[in-house]
C-alpha cells in the first residue's frame, strides 16, 4: 500500500489547513463544504453526537462560531491517493485542557477531499 504519498499530503493538508481557518472565522458554508453530504456522515464534538450531515450542518448552523484555539502537534497520515486520517492536538483561548481532533478524509470522484467522520475532545488534564 501507498502510504503518505506527497501529492495525496500536500491536498489533504491545503484542505486540513482551509478547513481550520473557516472554522476560527464561522464560515459555515465552507464548514458544510467541507464535509460528506451523506447521512453516513459523522461528528463527534466535545458535548455532542452528529449522525448525518443534516445534524452536522444544523449544529454549524446554530452554534454561533467556535472558541479560538492554536493548533499542536498536527499529523496527517494518507493511505493511497483517496484516504486519510488528519490528527491534531489544540488549546483553546482561556481554556486549560488540552483538545484533540481526528478526521478521517476520503477522496470522492465527484466531490474532492470530505470528511465523513470527526471526533473532537477534551482532556481531562491540562495542556
Amino acid at each position: 500500500m501507498l502510504i503518505n504519498d506527497l501529492p495525496t499530503l500536500a491536498e489533504v493538508t491545503e484542505r486540513f489547513n482551509a478547513y481550520e481557518t473557516a472554522l476560527m472565522i464561522d464560515d459555515v458554508m465552507a464548514l458544510d463544504n467541507f464535509f460528506w453530504p451523506s447521512p453516513l456522515a459523522l461528528r463527534f464534538g466535545a458535548g455532542e453526537s452528529l449522525f448525518g450531515f443534516g445534524a452536522i450542518a444544523a449544529f454549524r448552523k446554530a452554534r454561533g462560531g467556535s472558541p479560538q484555539r492554536h493548533l499542536r502537534a498536527s499529523q496527517i497520515t494518507s493511505f493511497g491517493t483517496e484516504y486519510a486520517v488528519a490528527t491534531t492536538e489544540f488549546v483553546r483561548e482561556g481554556e486549560a485542557r488540552l483538545g484533540r481532533q481526528t478526521q478521517i478524509w476520503v477522496k470522492f470522484p465527484e466531490l474532492g477531499w470530505r470528511i465523513v467522520s470527526a471526533h473532537v475532545s477534551l482532556a481531562a488534564g491540562t495542556s
